[in-house]
């Protein structure tokens, strides 16, 4: 009876869809009433990784019949019986535990060299060489207009060569849609999907703040974390803002096991008022840039779980000034210790999917582990709809 109030499941009017062996799941806070965005669902049948967006639904497939785990950093975790699927309409309430006081940690040891620590034993602790399913998607804007769009369902493999990182891509299912500028290169529209990953593997965005210099740089505070009991929180502000780049670093991770749980990297760059200087520049003035990266640590092993990361910079084009925005995403949906073969020309060598013609099999953006939502639909629809 204690546990009951840790999470209740309450049937109700919310409507699903359970055709042909497809699932929807609305997960919520109990005391809000809010959705609960990127919550981990695990079908322990297959190992399937799911995550909710922020209307707080996941949608998967599945033949047959296997109980899920539901669970989110800062609220009590459960596993939900089949029995329980099989009904038409419902919702997941979930507790969180969120009832603490901000508590400092203090230590003989310079905020900064634990820093140090956890990540050369994080980049140790990254399971290799293993395989992982992910789905990626990102959106483009041009002058404030979303203006382009792919998603795709790929794989990358992780082998070391001479203690060195190798990451191997193959795109399983992939699309476009929008249409660009003749005069905006292709190598401005997105990111590129392997620098991408090996900065997330070898954590290379938080390099910068292990620099020993940089300890004067910035104000580094240890605390408890509010939410669940196994981790901390260090936050990383600049001491002097007048220097023009204001970057804030946050991280999560686990005191014990001394690896990451999460990350959020945010910069924010003082505007440039002359535009003589914006040109100048000649190819990019970067006015905003963030990245949030989670790791999942299970019995199988340790690995990048989600990443989202943003920038927006303007550039001058045949003397006219350009706003663009590109946003990314990366949501894992199976990890695998076992490496997969392949062809040499299987392998997905370009920048971008933007690169890639259309390769569509079958609904994956809707069961590949993370289901858009409504808005993001219709701007996917309307982007299709102009090709």
């Amino acid at each position: 009876m204690k546990r009951l109030f840790l999470l209740l499941i309450i049937l109700c009017g919310y409507s699903v869809y359970s055709q042909n062996g497809t699932y929807s799941i609305l997960i919520k806070d109990i005391d809000t009433q809010l959705p609960i965005e990127n919550a981990t669902l695990i079908i322990l049948k297959t190992d399937q990784i799911l995550l909710s967006n922020k209307d707080g639904i996941v949608a998967f497939q599945l033949r047959g019949a296997s109980s899920i785990e539901i669970s989110e950093p800062t609220y009590y975790s459960q596993n939900i019986r089949w029995a329980l699927l099989e009904q038409n309409d419902f919702v997941i309430y979930l507790k969180s535990k969120s009832n603490k006081l901000d508590e400092i940690i203090l230590s003989r040891e310079s905020p900064q060299k634990t820093l140090q620590k956890i990540v050369a034993n994080s980049i140790q602790k990254l399971t290799v060489p293993a395989r992982i399913k992910v789905y990626v998607r990102e959106f483009f804007k041009l002058n404030h207009q979303y203006a382009y769009y792919n998603d795709g369902l790929v794989n990358f493999q992780f082998s070391k060569k001479q203690k060195k990182l190798i990451t191997t891509l193959l795109v399983e299912q992939n699309r476009s849609y929008g249409l660009i500028e003749d005069n905006i290169a292709a190598d401005l529209l997105g990111y590129n999907l392997n620098n991408l990953m090996e900065n997330y593997c070898t954590f290379k965005y938080l390099e910068p703040i292990l620099e020993t210099k940089m300890g004067n740089e910035y104000e580094f505070v240890i605390k408890a974390h509010k939410s669940n009991d196994k981790f901390y929180i260090m936050s990383i502000i600049p001491i002097d803002e007048s220097k023009g780049i204001l970057d804030t670093f946050e991280i999560i991770y686990d005191p014990v096991k001394k690896i990451i749980n999460e990350y959020t990297i945010k910069i924010a760059f003082k505007k440039l008022e002359n535009s003589i200087e914006k040109e100048k520049l000649n190819v990019k003035n970067i006015t905003k840039s963030s990245v949030q990266v989670s790791y999942r640590l299970d019995d199988q092993g340790y690995y990048l779980l989600k990443a989202n990361e943003e920038i927006a910079y303007d550039l001058t084009v045949r003397d006219k000034l350009k706003s663009v925005e590109v946003r990314n995403s990366f949501i894992t949906t199976d990890f695998n210790k076992e490496i997969f073969t392949y062809k040499e020309n299987d392998v997905f060598k370009e920048k971008t999917l933007f690169n890639k013609n259309n390769k569509i099999l079958t609904n994956y953006w809707d069961l590949s582990g993370f289901i858009a939502t409504d808005e993001e639909k219709a701007i996917v629809n309307g982007l299709a709809y102009k090709m």
